[in-house]
């Protein structure tokens, strides 16, 4: 299956195009409605967090997605040069009633690997997760 490759901007805007276009990837690659909406979320939520944390709002710095399906294993990366904070290092939201935190939450319960790299300038993302059929 040939990957799918995305450059965008920060604004939010891009985020419904993004989160359309890994969803039809995923149904392509057999992944049932469930799991495709759950990495959906996810993928949204990460680009959100890009935003909010990374770029601090700017709605113009570069955001790269791509995704990449083989072995029964897809493969989602997301790549940002921003402040380069390692969020992994964070603890799980405790309180569900207060705000923010959740997409972190999302990202380690519905993904089978998470994996933040950094870059010598911003964050690579690295999102996994099998088929099962």
């Amino acid at each position: 299956m040939t990957a799918l490759h995305l450059k965008v901007t920060s604004d939010p805007e891009n985020l419904s195009e993004v989160r359309r276009a890994i969803e039809e990837y995923c149904t392509m690659a057999g992944f049932d409605a469930k799991t495709t909406g759950e990495i959906g979320l996810v993928v949204n939520e990460a680009m959100a967090n890009i935003i909010r944390h990374a770029y601090r709002e700017a709605p113009n710095m570069p955001i790269e997605v791509e995704a990449q399906f083989g072995g029964g294993i897809l493969r989602v990366a997301l790549r940002d040069w921003g402040n380069g904070v390692d969020p992994s290092r964070r603890p799980d939201k405790t309180d569900p009633l207060t705000p923010g935190g959740l997409g972190l939450v999302c990202m380690r319960k519905l993904m089978d690997e998470t994996k933040f790299v950094p870059q010598p300038v911003g964050m690579l993302l690295e999102l996994k997760k099998k088929l099962n059929k």
